[in-house]
């Protein structure tokens, strides 16, 4: 037989690994922005998409963390309760500060967020890993702590950043370096960050193997524990990122901080292409998710088609009809 020259066989290996499930995400953004522009031309104007992505900013911050928490076979329903939680702390931190450190008092809170998130993450992978008990339950019941922790510290009211610190602060959310929004740098920072780990590292490996199967990840010598340990710990450092570029958006905690951020976050990273089962993990297509999420939102104020009052509803309709897609793309 006649051997198949080397090119020809690379791109035929090429042409065979490209995944159409995994291109979904970003064929339906495509698709989303076509539809946006025919209902209404103003919804492609450079200040409406520019405000979108940045919204859409901190969704897909702490959706890189769920990739890796959903990938290796777990699941966070705290995460927007911890951003609550962790943006009180973090501005009680700074207004403490404030008096004797003045601007200093941002970067030490920002550390003191980091750390708190890490420490969050750390709690919900120990209850998960070490006491056994299921992803889903663990997460529900730190998700009711953290709410009410929030409203503890706020007495059920807010907790406003000092005056001191609301100027300098305020580019966080605000600012611009090139004339793109900070926030919006921020997440392709995470996101180019979480890819590398995800993809060219062996804990990546070891996520998407854990995920895949317990069973065998344990008898091939990789410590699942660890393995979801930190999972959750980075999904914990996600949230911290996204509290610090949220802060200056509304200048306060409050009790209400974060609600439904679960849902959307879940969301983006079906919609992404990451299997909610476990196993594979797509950060660039949780982004994509996370702003497809925020221009449907957007839309739906744009056309009066739909009340912007259903959006919750519609996310929700968004994430059955993506593991309905799952399901039947697997048979």
């Amino acid at each position: 037989m006649n051997a198949i020259p080397q090119d020809l066989r690379s791109r035929r290996e090429f042409d065979l690994s490209i995944n159409w499930t995994d291109a979904g995400p970003f064929l339906a953004l495509g698709a989303l922005l076509l539809i946006g522009y025919l209902i209404n031309p103003d919804f492609l104007s450079a200040t409406n998409l520019g405000n979108v992505v940045a919204r859409s900013a901190f969704i897909a911050i702490i959706a890189v963390g769920a990739t890796f928490v959903i990938s290796s076979g777990g699941l966070d329903l705290s995460v927007g309760s911890m951003a609550a939680f962790i943006t009180g702390v973090m501005i009680m931190c700074m207004n403490g500060l404030a008096g004797d450190y003045g601007g200093w008092a941002i970067p030490i809170g920002m550390a003191v967020a980091l750390f708190v998130g890490l420490f969050c993450g750390l709690v919900n992978g120990l209850i998960v890993t070490v006491g056994k008990i299921e992803a889903f339950i663990a997460t529900l019941g730190t998700m009711g702590i953290f709410r009410a922790l929030i409203t503890y510290m706020s007495d059920g009211g807010t907790i406003p950043i000092d005056r001191s610190l609301r100027e300098a602060y305020r580019p966080v959310y605000f600012g611009t370096v090139a004339g793109i929004p900070i926030p919006i740098l921020v997440a392709l920072a995470v996101a180019a960050v979480g890819a590398f780990i995800l993809y060219k590292t062996k804990y990546g490996r070891r996520c998407a193997a854990v995920g895949a199967n317990e069973d065998v990840a344990r008898y091939s010598g990789i410590s699942v524990v660890n393995t979801r340990t930190i999972a959750y710990m980075i999904q914990g450092a996600c949230v911290a990122v996204a509290a610090m570029c949220y802060v200056p958006r509304l200048g306060a905690a409050t009790p209400t901080t974060g609600l439904l951020w679960e849902l959307q976050v879940i969301t983006a990273v079906v919609i992404g292409g990451t299997v909610l089962r476990g196993g594979k993990g797509r950060v660039w297509g949780t982004v994509v998710g996370a702003v497809v999420l925020e221009l449907i939102a957007n839309l739906m104020v744009l056309s009066d088609l739909v009340s912007e009052y259903l959006v919750g509803a519609v996310q929700g309709a968004i994430i059955i009809i993506a593991m309905l897609i799952q399901r039947f793309s697997k048979k």
